[in-house]
């Protein structure tokens, strides 16, 4: 079984070179007249190139071409020969379940990618004897959602078989598949007390060093699983063409944790790229009335409370957001 190394591979930035503009295949360009300087070839077009694995063990393949989740899903199953709907998350430089390296909407140049798919099916019966089950929720962005974190102490820390990195398939045989996140976090919390539910659960394929294990991950967003700050990232777009661009500053970083708690705290959600395009929004706008204006406009399936984007434009904008 092959196993990446934790230093994340080079991706290929080397390319075809196009003919130039308005010059016809196959005939020879003129030779510079005397005190001009010969034409500069033309520039290749940047080829982006990563590396990828099964995370339970696989032949090491490549991929291109991608530019949102969904497509790349789609890269890595055609390069494995599988079925996209076999994938339930990515991770970046590591195979392990590890929450805090989950592939979001960036991905650095350098990271290698682990792709892992679906294992055993479960299901468990849970009471709701609290409001609270204690999970945080976050999806792939391609239809599945799965467990991000189960705070300690909690109703579902208490049953052994849920573990984090599981994909919630069923809520009382009612197929969530396809559901946001936070469209799943809402479920469980509207359930009624008291009364006995059934969650179907999915959990990822497993090698043999990562049998037995039950991850716990940090509440922290963290920056572990990107490119450091001041190296370029692949951004991907649920719509558009991806884009280069740097890494967020250690202020940003900052700002997107504090955002990402406030989105578990009143959402049971976590979701580090949400966390980012509403601390760009935030920055935006003069005041919270401004904020909760764009967000409804752009994220209005949310409905976001009003004291929350209070909240979150004071984090972002007020003393200790930072600005620069």
């Amino acid at each position: 079984m092959q196993r990446a190394g934790r230093r994340g591979r080079q991706a290929r930035e080397d390319g075809p070179m196009e003919n130039g503009v308005g010059q016809e295949p196959g005939v020879p360009e003129p030779p510079p007249t005397e005190g001009s300087s010969a034409p500069r070839p033309p520039r290749a077009r940047p080829r982006l190139v990563f590396r990828t694995q099964l995370a339970h063990g696989s032949p090491t393949g490549r991929i291109e071409g991608f530019t949102n989740v969904k497509e790349l899903y789609g890269k890595i199953a055609e390069v494995f020969g599988i079925s996209p709907t076999e994938i339930l998350f990515c991770t970046l430089n590591t195979h392990k379940v590890d929450m805090q390296k989950l592939l979001g909407g960036q991905i650095g140049l350098e990271d290698f990618i682990f792709a892992h798919v679906r294992g055993e099916t479960k299901e468990v019966e849970v009471t709701k004897t609290e409001d609270a089950l204690g999970l945080t929720i976050t999806d792939n962005g391609a239809g599945y959602a799965f467990i991000k974190r189960i705070k300690e102490g909690s109703i579902i820390n208490r049953i052994q078989t849920v573990c984090v990195g599981d994909s919630i398939e069923a809520i009382n045989d009612h197929t969530i598949v396809g559901c946001r996140h936070y469209e799943v976090a809402r479920m469980l919390r509207e359930l009624p007390r008291a009364q006995p539910f059934t969650l179907r659960l999915v959990q990822p394929k497993k090698a043999f060093d990562m049998i037995g294990q039950r991850t716990r991950s940090s509440t922290k967003c963290s920056p572990e699983g990107r490119v450091s700050s001041g190296k370029e990232t692949l951004r991907l777009r649920a719509q558009g063409l991806a884009t280069l661009q740097e890494g967020p500053s250690a202020v940003e970083e900052e700002a997107a944790h504090r955002v990402d708690d406030l989105l578990e705290s009143y959402m049971g959600i976590r979701d580090c790229e949400l966390a980012v395009t509403m601390v760009e929004m935030a920055r935006s706008s003069p005041a919270a009335p401004a904020l909760a204006c764009a967000l409804d406009s752009v994220l209005g399936e949310f409905a976001f409370p009003q004291e929350f984007v209070a909240e979150v434009w004071a984090a972002v904008c007020g003393p200790r957001g930072g600005q620069e």
